[in-house]
């Protein structure tokens, strides 16, 4: 087995109002180099919550997350960043654009904040955009782009920095079902081609059954799929 990331016994507690909320219950999973695994479940089980720990934006209160062997926790901040940055790619179920730029300005932002040089970072925006087959919208604004274009962008974004992984957090909970349809085939053909693993909270089930394998989620803890 390729095994590319493994969870052991992950907990989360948020603290609220001096009351403690346990939100993940010592969740175990493992996920292979070029998967395509979707997390379902009812709201409030924890998926986002889950989401955001394997994308290294929140750090557990137990258990460990291993990126190839390596041990997000005993990682610095700094290197924890530093990870982040160049092995994690991040889509949302908001797009997150900022509505004053173009597609390819927001695209070009990630290489611009690591300091890359403006054309490269602009030669590098148009090839992930072309390969999203938004060639022709490079120079709209978000408030010029429909909602399935704006979350290609989004995926563009995040692609622009050649992540191993892409963490999706309802990718196309905010679109209409043609959109929604649209964005989800180009997930798996990203997956496909570039060998990305993928790893996609969503409450459709409809394409959730298409995914390598389905992982379900209840009262913060996995069910099945595990």
């Amino acid at each position: 087995m390729n095994e590319l990331i493994r969870v052991d016994e992950l907990r989360k507690t948020f603290v609220m109002g001096g009351e403690k909320l346990e939100v993940l219950k010592g969740l175990n999973l493992e996920m292979r180099r070029g998967e395509f695994l979707c997390i379902v479940g009812p709201s409030g089980v924890g998926k986002s919550t889950f989401l955001h720990l394997l994308g290294a934006l929140d750090r557990p209160t137990a258990g460990d997350i291993y990126y190839q062997q390596v041990c997000l926790s005993d990682l610095s901040e700094v290197e924890l960043a530093a990870f982040r940055n160049r092995t994690i790619g991040f889509v949302f179920q908001f797009h997150y654009l900022l509505p004053e730029f173009t597609a390819l300005e927001n695209v070009m932002i990630p290489l611009l904040i690591a300091r890359r040089p403006r054309e490269e970072a602009r030669k590098r925006a148009v090839d992930v955009l072309t390969e999203v087959n938004l060639q022709d919208r490079l120079s709209h604004r978000p408030a010029e782009l429909s909602g399935g274009e704006r979350q290609r962008v989004a995926i563009a974004r995040a692609l622009i920095v050649d992540p191993e992984v892409i963490l999706a957090d309802e990718p196309t909970g905010n679109l209409d079902t043609k959109s929604g349809e649209m964005v989800y085939a180009l997930l798996r053909h990203l997956n496909v081609a570039r060998g990305l693993t993928l790893v996609v909270v969503t409450h459709n089930e409809e394409l959730a059954r298409r995914a390598d394998r389905v992982v379900r989620m209840l009262d913060g803890r996995i069910l099945e799929g595990a």
